[in-house]
């Protein structure tokens, strides 16, 4: 057995040398027909170090910085090749392909960075923290309610921006001898201001549910999958009534990990393939889709496990369940909206039914809905959330100006990277 495992290792890693060779190929022909922007006219960056697979989490900031580019020209700096090729493809803003340091050097020194964005913690972010006479800034990849949501990863970024009341109280209960008055922005959601998307059915009787499960997690504390526990007996059950369309948006990662995670995931979507084959006009859908925001809006209730798919939703004041984790060793911090939200635990999950009908008319669920939308987002009146990152960056430019001022005479170069010979295809996975 060890020999076997050793050899499947082996053809594992000569798959993944073999599939990067292959992509930096596609890099090397298609980097020519992106050229990079003309020197001092870009203004604000995002850093994204990530592989392809955790793309999820730039783009749902794809619409908010097609949306100041016009003000403040923005580019993402990739530092992977499978990332930059779908990046190319997609983004609304320029992408660059800046895989070594020496790379992220030249870039720095030829563009006029006032602004750097962060979409997660991604242990690659360090390396361009050594670039001073600019804002490091954490704009993560969504508001929740995960430990992730409080990391003292934070104190790295000179300021984060934030949802809002909710976000704050949470950062000040858990990160010592942090500024919170000066370096946590809330902003609201922007990304709410542009939830759009064409269906892919025609609406009618049916109540469409939304379940957008999260992936199995990388530890015990955070076990906040339900795809395994819940997620099975939930779906065979709506899809049972005849009056229930499901979308199911499951995370990408799901079942990397976990081979039962995963069987539990194909089950599912072999389960929608099969009811749409019964029934024409059922029009389940698996959703596996870059575009988030026409699943939040369509659907008449919504099923998220722990996630920031719970408050993605919550920002549209529309019904919500959450899954309980069943594992007692998850970190569940019910001192927020998880502490009066409405739980879907994995032994009811069969009477999902009875459940949503429920939660879709219940006007105390409904107002108890309100109460935190406002704690989490402030105002989500439309174009709210857009004018108050508009306003953070502004504020963020002006104090760039003045501290410009202040150090007029430093030296905006760093010294040489150490780990400047790293290989950064393969970026170790990120929430």
């Amino acid at each position: 057995m060890p020999l076997l495992h050793d050899i499947r290792t082996a053809q594992r890693v000569l798959r993944n040398i073999l599939r990067s060779r292959a992509t930096r190929r596609r890099v090397a022909v298609e980097e020519p027909k992106h050229p990079h922007p003309d020197p001092g006219t870009i203004k604000i960056a995002v850093y994204f170090a990530d592989a392809k697979v955790n793309l999820y989490q730039i783009r749902q900031w794809y619409a908010p910085l097609a949306e100041i580019a016009g003000d403040w020209p923005v580019a993402i700096i990739s530092r992977s090749p499978s990332a930059v090729l779908a990046l190319w493809e997609e983004a609304p803003v320029p992408a660059l392909y800046l895989r070594r340091v020496t790379d992220l050097e030249h870039f720095v020194a030829e563009q006029d960075l006032r602004i750097v964005f962060y979409v997660n913690q991604n242990a690659r972010n360090f390396q361009m923290f050594r670039y001073g006479r600019m804002w490091h800034v954490f704009i993560n990849h969504g508001e929740s309610d995960k430990m992730y949501m409080t990391t003292n990863q934070f104190k790295a970024y000179d300021y984060s921006l934030v949802a809002g009341d909710a976000a704050l109280d949470r950062l000040s209960h858990k990160l010592w001898d942090f500024d919170l008055a000066k370096r946590a922005i809330p902003i609201g959601r922007p990304q709410a201001d542009h939830f759009a998307g064409e269906l892919p059915f025609e609406p009618d009787d049916r109540t469409v549910v939304l379940y957008a499960p999260t992936w199995e997690g990388d530890r015990a504390a955070a076990a906040y999958g339900s795809i395994a526990t819940h997620g099975v007996a939930l779906v065979d059950a709506l899809l049972a009534t005849g009056r229930h369309r499901v979308i199911y948006r499951p995370h990408p990662r799901s079942g990397v990990l976990d081979p039962e995670y995963r069987a539990a995931n194909e089950r599912i979507i072999a389960s929608l393939a099969a009811a749409n084959a019964a029934d024409a006009t059922a029009h389940h859908v698996f959703d596996d889709g870059p575009s988030l925001g026409w699943q939040l809006v369509a659907a008449d209730v919504a099923i998220t496990d722990i996630s920031a798919m719970v408050y993605d939703r919550l920002a549209t004041g529309k019904p919500l369940l959450v899954t309980r984790p069943s594992s007692p060793l998850a970190d569940v911090d019910e001192n927020g909206y998880l502490g009066a939200c409405e739980w879907l635990r994995a032994e009811d999950a069969g009477d999902i039914v009875a459940i949503t009908d429920r939660v879709q008319f219940d006007e105390d669920a409904r107002a108890r809905l309100e109460y935190w939308v406002e704690r989490h987002f402030g105002d989500t009146s439309p174009g709210a959330a857009t004018r108050r990152f508009r306003a953070a960056i502004e504020h963020l430019l002006a104090e760039w100006d003045k501290h410009d001022l202040l150090h007029a005479g430093d030296r905006r170069d760093s010294e040489a990277d150490p780990f400047d010979d790293e290989d950064d295809e393969e970026a170790p996975p990120a929430e």
